[in-house]
């Protein structure tokens, strides 16, 4: 390596310490205890050189992690604003350990939230967590990873089957507002994919007459005539199979897709 390619990858010095960094890497370390002798020697070393690049990097993780504070304490606040504390159930449910967990779990893969319909979803989750138990612990933990595992098209599909037992991937297709594509285009089998997840996820599945038990009612079996040839391909926007929601998927509308009225009303933003 050249002197030149030495000095190009060095990072530059500037006569200014910087506060961010140190602040920055100081507080890492006072959050993780291990690591905090690291942090230390890292941020002494980056102070004695002053380096520009290192500051301007800090400065955008600063800003982003207190992007996320932010989102987290608007989230809290608007799951109290919907849960009515003064009923004794409900108080202790939110001060039991088994709660905490939940909240502490979603709070810990917050990186899930990457969009304003998440951190709803995972608002809804919480309160109605909080005001009801139609689920068990288990159930939730399982609907918070979903919205970390699953897109906002995902979701899409999962509330366009909502009370609509039957319906088929085109009518699906055309209620989530989408326009006709090729067969064989990538919208296609994105579609296609999303379906295969829904399907192994456990939160879909094909509709099925039922007895009162729950019992799938067995279809008369259709044979398909000699000399037919091969049966055809299924098209990722079939018009003859319909999709139902699981127990699962119905549990998971109630908890994620509906939104506790608000019992306190307060402003987010500050004055």
């Amino acid at each position: 390596m050249s002197d030149e390619d030495v000095e190009e990858n060095k990072l530059p010095e500037s006569g200014k310490v910087s506060k961010v960094t140190r602040g920055a890497l100081s507080a890492v370390g006072g959050a993780v205890p291990i690591a905090g002798g690291v942090f230390s020697a890292i941020a002494s070393a980056w102070s004695e050189h002053e380096q520009d690049k290192v500051n301007r990097f800090f400065e955008h993780w600063v800003r982003m992690l207190e992007d996320e504070l932010k989102e987290k304490e608007e989230t809290i606040i608007e799951i109290m604003g919907r849960l009515d504390l003064q009923d004794q159930a409900i108080s202790e449910r939110v001060e039991s350990r088994s709660y905490q967990s939940l909240v502490k779990k979603t709070f810990r893969e917050w990186s899930c939230a990457e969009s304003e319909e998440k951190r709803e979803y995972i608002r809804n989750i919480l309160a109605n967590a909080a005001s009801c138990q139609v689920s068990s612990d288990d159930v939730v933990r399982l609907f918070i990873d979903w919205i970390n595992l699953y897109s906002e098209m995902h979701f899409q599909v999962i509330g366009a089957i909502y009370n609509s037992g039957g319906i088929t991937r085109g009518q699906i297709w055309r209620k989530i507002g989408k326009g006709q594509v090729r067969e064989d285009s990538a919208d296609a089998d994105l579609y296609k994919l999303l379906f295969r997840d829904l399907s192994t996820g456990g939160i879909i599945r094909q509709y099925k007459d039922r007895d009162y038990m729950g019992n799938v009612i067995p279809k008369p079996q259709q044979r398909r005539p000699k000399g037919s040839g091969p049966k055809p391909p299924v098209s990722a926007f079939d018009e003859n199979e319909g999709y139902e929601l699981t127990a699962l998927g119905q549990q998971f509308i109630h908890y994620a897709m509906t939104d506790l009225p608000m019992r306190i009303e307060f402003n987010a933003s500050p004055e």
